[in-house]
This record gives structure tokens, C-alpha cells and sequence, in this order.
């Protein structure tokens, strides 16, 4: 019986022949992708388990070929009203300003060639002088992302020296990393002070010796610790560093640079008053309260910059022409009275629960009767964090579709809204389907009415 079914399998060129909207993709991948197909068949046929026919297997395997196939990132509406969701992207940047720094990219740029001397260039002058003007820093610069600007720092002051820090510091980011390993990953020797939630003033100053590289103070910006607790202010911090010869470095996390709390976002430390406080260089995520692209940022004294901007790792961990445009782009929406339209990230944490019901009112009104009752869809109020470990206490005041239906469950009905043509990431809360329209960009009215109606 084993010996039938496996007679029942296609060759990879037979299937290979039947492709034919794939004929622009490299033979090889295709292959390998009916090859993978093939094989669990393969073992069903072995165990004389296999029951669809050859005509079938072939239908199926160009289904998942032509799934397969398509650009694996794609274009989602982000209905969990989380603004900066790590897993869809964190910060979104509007179309128009994408396409804006696209068009000056896309083919040959001044990244490193300086257009009035022609002579070579630094890439980091794209970005350095509006950055340390928004900042109040002396200098600047821009690596990929804020965990590599927390390794270089390390590296360029402590490697093979002693790094401070409390042990209510050390914190854990996403995907398991954690300071300490950072700080080990660095070169630099651990040196832990303080407790858990207490930490005095008194143990830094015990703790340095000639062995110690710096002082690194690190924004608890994903926790909070409450009760019994003790910290040392940065700048207190500070006058001990310079009393000691030590260089304070601040791993700040979200990178707040305006206060938004008249707006209805609640205030996060800003990055202003940190380079006030007086250290050495402070670091901060270009894609959270920002709003730009994954950047790590680096803000300080000249003198430190200038020697982070030496080390050999800047190399490794330098920006590409990309995220320099976009960052750039996300930087010149800040002016003089805050951030301006063009920076999304900010126009839709600020946007108003009255805003935010008016345009669910609208998409309602758009949907056929038949859709709404069929999946029970009603406009509630909602309460939605910031995400990335940005305000981690805070709630945004929000508006939701809540989806009652009959005969399906909210994870069924989750599946069915992310595997539609316009796909849909919703949440569950208390077995219930709730799409909130926080982070739906406008413009996206009229998919989300499509997509709805599809299920």
C-alpha cells in the first residue's frame, strides 16, 4: 500500500512545470520549497496514510509555492493600539516622509562626500548638528540600534576596566538580552553596587577604585520597582564622577524629546534634562518616542563622541544610507513648538479618544448592517500602553471594535483577520476579538471597512 501512495507523489520538476506566476524567482528556491513540501507527503505516503491524489498534491504544493513566494514582509493595520509594537515595526513613518527620503537615496548620495569641497565626507554630519541642537549635547551620532551604542560606549570607557552599576539596573530587554551580558559582551568587568531596590550614593563612591572605567546609569524605562525603594539622582551621580575622574553614561531607552502630556501622552524623563544633568553621554532608541527609524543615538561631550566616533566597532555598527535619510526625516518634525503632522509615531499616541470615536463612528457607518450584527461589532472605550518598554505605568486613552459573533471563536476569528488580503493583528482580552484603532493610520479606514466585510 506505502509502494501505491508513493507512486501518487510528483517529481519537483513536474511541479516545477506547473509554476507559472513564480517565473521571475530564482529555480533553485523553488525547488527547495517543493522539495520541503514533498517531503511530508513523503513520510504520509510511507506510513500509507497519504489520501490526496497526485492532482491534488500538485494544487497544494503550488498554493503554499505561491504563498511562499511573496515578499515575506507585508503591509499590516495594526489594530492592537500599540503605537510602537516591536513586532510590526515599532515607530511608523508617514508614507509621504518615506517616499521623501527614498527619492534623495535611492540611487547615488552625498553619504560621504562632502558636494562644495569634493573631498570625502562623514556620514554621521548628515544627522550630528540637528541632533545635538535638539538635544543640547556638544556632539553626536547615530549607530544601528541603541543596544550597539550601549556596547560601544562600554567598549571605547571600560574595556577591560570596571563598569558601576546598581542591581536595579540591570535590566532585561527584549529578547532576553540583558545589561550584565552586554557589559561582559563589552570587555568590561561587571562591578554591581547597592541592591535590588535600594542603592545609596555611598555604594558607588565604595565601589571605585583605579580598576573603574565609568559610572552607567540605566533607564528602568520597561519597570518599575515600588515600595521600599532608594536611587541616586543622575546628578548626584555626576558630581561624584567628576570629583572621581569617572565618565557618567546614561542609557536612557525611549528618548523622549518633548513633553506631550497637555496632549494626553504622559511625560517620560527627557533627554534634555539628562544631557543638562551633566554627563558624559546619554543613549536613546531612534524608533520608540522619537518616532524614526531603529537608530541608536548618542549624545555628549565633544571629547567622548569624538572617541566613540574612533572605535573600531563605529564600523560594525555604523548606519546605512537609509536609516540616516529617515532619521534625518523624523529629526526636521521637530520645530520650535513641537512636533509637527509629519511625525506619525507622535500625531497618533496624541490622538484623542473623541478623534479616535469619531473615525470608528465613520468606519461603522461604512460597514454593511448584515457584517455588524453577523459579528457582533460594537465601539467601546479602551486602554492601550505605549509599547517597547516606553512608559511602561502608563495607559493611552483609546476606542475599539469589540466582536461578539455566534458559532466562532475570538482566536478563530483573530486567525481569519491576519491571513486575509489586508491583514489584520487585533488582540484578545476575556475571550473577545477587540481591534483598536490607537495605532490604525489614517488612510487605513477604507481596508479595515474591506477586511472586515471579508470575514
Amino acid at each position: 500500500m506505502a509502494q501505491n501512495q508513493l507512486k501518487e507523489l510528483p517529481s519537483v520538476s513536474e511541479v516545477l512545470l506547473e509554476c507559472k506566476s513564480t517565473k521571475s524567482l530564482h529555480s533553485k528556491y523553488m525547488a527547495y520549497i517543493i522539495k520541503s513540501n514533498l517531503e511530508s507527503y513523503r513520510r504520509a505516503a510511507k506510513k500509507g496514510s497519504l489520501k490526496p491524489k497526485r492532482a491534488q498534491i500538485i494544487q497544494n504544493i503550488l498554493s503554499e509555492v505561491e504563498r511562499l513566494t511573496a515578499p515575506s514582509m507585508q503591509s499590516v493595520i495594526n489594530g492592537t493600539g500599540i503605537v510602537l509594537h516591536t513586532g510590526l515595526g515599532r515607530a511608523p513613518m508617514k508614507e509621504s516622509t518615506a517616499k521623501n527620503a527614498a527619492k534623495r537615496v535611492a540611487g547615488y548620495t552625498n553619504l560621504e562626500f562632502d558636494l562644495p569641497t569634493g573631498t570625502r565626507g562623514q556620514r554621521q554630519d548628515h544627522v550630528n548638528g540637528l541632533l545635538s541642537a535638539l538635544t543640547g549635547a556638544q556632539s553626536s551620532m547615530a549607530v544601528n540600534n541603541n543596544a550597539a551604542a550601549v556596547l560601544l560606549a562600554l567598549n571605547e570607557l571600560g574595556e577591560g576596566k570596571e563598569v558601576i552599576v546598581s542591581r536595579g539596573q540591570q535590566v532585561e530587554i527584549g529578547g532576553s538580552f540583558r545589561i550584565p551580558d552586554v557589559i561582559k559582551k563589552s570587555g568590561c568587568i561587571l562591578k554591581e553596587v547597592g541592591s535590588t531596590n535600594r542603592t545609596h550614593l555611598k555604594d558607588y563612591e565604595k565601589a571605585i577604585t583605579k580598576k573603574t572605567g565609568m559610572i552607567l546609569w540605566v533607564h528602568t524605562s520597561n519597570y518599575v520597582v515600588r515600595g521600599f525603594t532608594h536611587d541616586v539622582s543622575l546628578s548626584d551621580l555626576v558630581q561624584l564622577g567628576k570629583k572621581k575622574r569617572v565618565p557618567v553614561v546614561a542609557d536612557l531607552g525611549s528618548g523622549a524629546l518633548v513633553d506631550l502630556s497637555e496632549k494626553g501622552v504622559p511625560k517620560d524623563m527627557l533627554v534634555q534634562d539628562v544631557v543638562k544633568s551633566g554627563v558624559g553621554l546619554v543613549t536613546f532608541s531612534g524608533d520608540k518616542l522619537l518616532g524614526g527609524p531603529q537608530a541608536g543615538l548618542i549624545v555628549g561631550t565633544k571629547t567622548l563622541v569624538n572617541k566613540l566616533k574612533t572605535n573600531p566597532i563605529t564600523r560594525a555598527v555604523r548606519c546605512d544610507k537609509w536609516s540616516l535619510a529617515f532619521l534625518e526625516e523624523s529629526l526636521r518634525s521637530f520645530g520650535d513648538h513641537g512636533p509637527s503632522k509629519n511625525n506619525l509615531t507622535i500625531s497618533l499616541m496624541m490622538a484623542s479618544r473623541k478623534a479616535l470615536t469619531k473615525r470608528g463612528e465613520i468606519i461603522l457607518s461604512h460597514l454593511p448592517k448584515k457584517a455588524i450584527d453577523k459579528l457582533g461589532i460594537s465601539l467601546v472605550e479602551s486602554e492601550v500602553e505605549a509599547g517597547s518598554g516606553s512608559l511602561p505605568e502608563e495607559k493611552l486613552d483609546s476606542m475599539a471594535f469589540r466582536f461578539k459573533p455566534n458559532g466562532i471563536s475570538a482566536s478563530k476569528l483573530a486567525t481569519q483577520f491576519r491571513i486575509g488580503d489586508t491583514p489584520v493583528v487585533g488582540y484578545i482580552h476575556g475571550h473577545t476579538f477587540y481591534i483598536d484603532l490607537k495605532a490604525v493610520i489614517p488612510g487605513q479606514e477604507k481596508e479595515l471597512v474591506g477586511a472586515i466585510s471579508a470575514i
